[in-house]
């Protein structure tokens, strides 16, 4: 990952009978840097949400079901990688959880039917804090 502070996590899938488990964070993995707030997202297939940086939250991102493309870009001003760029897909073939410093904006475009994103934020939703980038910001 060509992004400092931005993780890309394996994690366990249960297939069970009567209906598969899904991991998602423990709190004592680097990921987790406390408890916010947790919400889903739901993105239409060919849609798009974002860009949008955090200055506070960071945020775990996981997506049970659909297909979900995640672009980031790396905005933190004196980072060595600043304006660095990398695009990951995930959903339940490739299940992982993608963690988010602040300062990383996010654009999230729904790539399968009915996709769902989960987020455990580790602080709650301030107006405030979050940042509409335009693409002109992220391509200049």
């Amino acid at each position: 990952m060509n992004i400092p502070g931005v993780e890309l996590t394996e994690l366990k899938q249960i297939p069970l009978e009567k209906g598969d488990v899904f991991h998602f964070l423990k709190s004592n993995e680097t990921s987790y840097k406390g408890f916010g707030e947790v919400y889903f997202s739901f993105i239409n297939k060919g849609s798009s949400k974002g860009w949008k940086k955090h200055t506070r939250m960071t945020l775990n991102l996981v997506v049970p079901k659909g297909e979900v493309k995640f672009d980031l870009c790396d905005l933190r001003e004196g980072q060595e990688n600043f304006k660095s760029k990398v695009s990951i897909t995930i959903g339940p073939a490739n299940y992982k959880r993608l963690t988010v410093p602040p300062g990383v904006a996010v654009l999230f475009s729904g790539i399968g039917e009915g996709s769902i994103i989960c987020n455990l934020a580790d602080i709650m939703h301030d107006p405030d804090e979050a940042i509409v980038v335009s693409q002109t910001d992220i391509d200049t």
